[in-house]
């Protein structure tokens, strides 16, 4: 079966389209389904800027749809990984909003630090701040506890399964369970992405338990001097806790 996307007989007139080449100027005409054509004019080959490779980026049939994926996709391809593991994030813990809402604003912090800490390892730092607690359910089934080692304990293999299930390469799979392992016990000697996924997750910790019961602005303080890891984490902890 043909993908509707792809299939010429659902297409419409606004599936082709003309784009200028960015080189010369001149006008290229691009069909839906064309990843690259070269220029008439000047020969050079660009990307169709009016494609969505959003299925592409992680469907295993790619290759046989549309061809071989260009260069520029292979490169967004970790990127566009966090949204992947964001709905199977949800998907997994169903109706429990609480730790979905968490997740979510532990990435969404996470995202902040590391674009100004670690631009490269945002793949590896937003899949774990969607994962770090999903051994949470397993924790609770297995030891009547959240208890944070058991939702070491319990986190990995679960989160290995999601990861693998939408094709992450093996080395990106390894250091995100690395970090759901060991999530809130740092080692004396860590990467920069565990740092900003733990900045992240404490932020999210203290904000949360701000909004029960409001605490000590001294304490808060304290604990963002202390406890962060980076510079940007503490603007932001400032930013968010002490309205700084």
């Amino acid at each position: 079966m043909k993908c509707p996307g792809q299939d010429t007989r659902y297409w419409k007139g606004s599936d082709i389209s003309e784009a200028k080449c960015p080189k010369c100027g001149a006008a290229v005409e691009f069909f839906k389904d064309d990843t690259t054509r070269a220029c008439g004019a000047c020969g050079h080959k660009f990307l169709n800027p009016g494609m969505d490779f959003g299925c592409a980026a992680y469907c295993e049939h790619a290759a046989q749809c549309i061809g071989n994926l260009p260069p520029e996709l292979l490169a967004q391809r970790e990127n566009l990984l966090k949204d992947r593991v964001a709905i199977e994030m949800k998907r997994y813990f169903k109706q429990d909003f609480k730790r979905i809402g968490h997740a979510t604003r532990v990435a969404r912090y996470a995202e902040e630090i590391a674009k100004q800490e670690a631009p490269a390892g945002l793949a590896v730092i937003l899949c774990s701040a969607y994962l770090h607690d999903i051994g949470i359910h397993e924790a609770e089934r297995k030891h009547n506890s959240t208890a944070a080692r058991y939702q070491e304990e319990e986190g990995p293999a679960i989160a290995r399964a999601i990861l693998e299930k939408t094709s992450a390469r093996p080395e990106l799979i390894d250091e995100v369970c690395d970090i759901v392992g060991h999530h809130h016990h740092p080692r004396e000697n860590e990467t920069i992405n565990f740092k900003v996924l733990y900045d992240a997750d404490l932020i999210t910790n203290l904000e949360e338990a701000q909004k029960e019961k409001p605490g000590d602005p001294q304490r808060l303080k304290k604990i963002i001097a202390n406890d962060l890891f980076t510079e940007t984490g503490r603007q932001v902890a400032k930013r968010v806790l002490l309205k700084q």
